[in-house]
């Protein structure tokens, strides 16, 4: 009995200690892979202007009009009235502004299909995956060659695919429902 015991003990921790192993292994080679959770980008149904940086800007450049009591006031209210503006001006670049593969000025657009949400960043000679988002119940998958990209939303038999291609022209963006 007490053998047994000792054989099954030693089972166990042989067991344990190779689950631990694999899963560490497996975790190790998926943590660099399309599984990880998509960057969320900012998306707005308006382009942001520069207007609206001026716009901000006015209200503290009144105050190197206003009367001072000293000259060396002066410089120091138009110092702090540039300040704003300058720190107003490096917000996070536009989605359109925003840089694709290699350094393709791009435009951040989204696809909403039957079975989720993709989010291309279109350069003008390619374009990158930004997201890919299943609805609930959806299965999702993802392949990426050097002139397209394939996202496919799988439920029940019913396939939603959403093709980036760039070979030769500007990204193009096509569905299919299969």
């Amino acid at each position: 009995m007490h053998r047994g015991l000792v054989h099954a003990l030693a089972w166990t921790l042989a067991t344990g200690a190779a689950v631990t192993l694999s899963w560490w292994g497996v975790h190790t080679v998926m943590s660099g892979t399309a599984y990880d959770p998509p960057l969320a980008v900012p998306l707005t149904t308006q382009p942001l202007s520069s207007s609206t940086h001026s716009a901000a800007a006015p209200s503290p450049e009144p105050a190197p009009d206003s009367p001072s009591p000293s000259s060396s006031a002066s410089p120091s209210a138009a110092a702090s009235s540039a300040k704003p503006p300058q720190k107003a001006a490096p917000p996070s670049p536009r989605p359109e502004e925003q840089q694709g593969d290699g350094g393709d000025p791009g435009k951040v657009k989204a696809y909403p299909v039957t079975g989720g949400r993709v989010v291309f960043d279109l350069g003008t000679t390619s374009a990158e995956l930004v997201s890919a988002t299943p609805d609930a119940g959806w299965q999702m998958q993802v392949w990426k060659q050097p002139y397209w990209i394939r996202v496919t939303f799988t439920k029940a038999g019913r396939e939603m695919s959403v093709f980036c291609t760039w070979n030769g022209h500007p990204p193009l963006v096509e569905t299919y429902e299969g």
